[in-house]
């Protein structure tokens, strides 16, 4: 790698990472704490070789025509639809992510919400803090797990990470994903797999751990809400425009649902060109039937950690001319070159 190549990393990350990369690379990073303008962020860019980017980064057609240099963007998360990869495919741009890292830390906080949600946890610490705890009371009664149906919405290595912590907790887990899993699979989680109505239409709790495409767009929405066991709990860890926020704020007023949580939502979700600019405002003012949480799937240092160097390796690999790991492409270097 010599001359030594340009990586710009749009994000802070932790110091470790930029030692790592400094080795070989000349480092061009965001210390913000906010994502740099996207004039700004070109202007960094387009004599670069390599990106490090993070969710709220949108990479398209029109980004990459000004950046001629890139050879590789890694990507600092799993689900990549920020991603234009068919025009970085086509450029000659590999395109990696962290596929694994992500998952335990996000089942660990799917379960966090479930159990803030339905044991009213939030209301519960409202109510010390304004000074109104007198001792016991028969107040805020909530819904225990033991006994409940939990169902799944996708079962990749998020859903089996979050079945895998629901083992001990008595509960009956019923999922629904198109590829399915083995009887030798389902028997060690402990997990069934069911119709997608029928999930809606038997779960207590119903957990959404899907990626973003055409298919799970708004997957529940009113129509779905509408067929979901009455009084039930809805949580959101996997993207956030799988749900109609509009639609879900509108069954907990009706009293459809009985609690909403959710760490991901619809503003956040850039490749959607329509896509909100905040959370819908009937969910922020309906405070006791909802939990949310800012991003916070893999927020835990040690595995953002490894998340971004990660990252930073796939970059190494990439500049040296090698096939990173966890690449999702193939890039066409021959039509690049035209």
């Amino acid at each position: 790698m010599s001359p030594r190549p340009t990586v710009v990393v749009t994000h802070r990350i932790h110091e470790p990472v930029k030692q790592f990369l400094a080795k070989d690379c000349e480092v061009v990073a965001n210390d913000d704490g906010e994502s740099w303008p996207r004039r700004k962020l070109l202007e960094n860019v387009r004599t670069a070789d390599a990106l490090l980017v993070f969710m709220p980064d949108q990479i398209d057609e029109a980004f990459l025509a000004e950046c001629p240099r890139l050879k590789v963007i890694a990507a600092a998360f799993k689900g990549y639809d920020n991603i234009d990869v068919a025009a970085c495919t086509r450029r000659g741009v590999w395109v990696t992510i962290v596929p694994d890292l992500l998952s335990s830390p996000t089942a660990e906080l799917a379960l966090a919400l479930v159990l803030g949600l339905t044991r009213n946890l939030l209301p519960g610490d409202r109510l010390i803090r304004a000074g109104k705890f007198q001792g016991w009371r028969p107040v805020l009664y909530g819904d225990g797990l033991v006994g409940k149906t939990i169902g799944i919405l996708g079962m990749g290595k998020l859903g089996q990470a979050f079945a895998r912590l629901l083992s001990g907790f008595n509960v009956r887990i019923i999922y629904h994903d198109p590829v399915g899993m083995s009887p030798v699979q389902e028997a060690f989680l402990g997990i069934s797999r069911a119709g997608f109505e029928d999930v809606l239409a038997q779960s207590d709790v119903l957990v959404v751990l899907l990626p973003l495409t055409e298919a799970t767009l708004h997957l529940i929405n009113a129509a779905t809400l509408s067929k979901m066991k009455k009084g039930g709990y809805l949580v959101n860890v996997g993207r956030g425009s799988t749900v109609d926020e509009a639609a879900v704020a509108r069954s907990l007023a009706e009293g459809t649902l009985r609690g909403y949580a959710a760490d991901v939502y619809e503003m956040e979700d850039l490749a959607r060109r329509d896509h909100p600019s905040s959370i819908h405002p009937e969910l922020i003012d309906h405070v006791d039937g909802t939990l949310f949480t800012p991003h916070l799937g893999s927020a835990v240092a040690q595995v953002r950690l490894e998340i971004e160097l990660s990252a930073a390796g796939s970059i190494l690999q990439a500049l040296r001319g090698d096939r990173p790991n966890d690449a999702v492409n193939e890039p066409d270097f021959c039509s690049a070159k035209k």
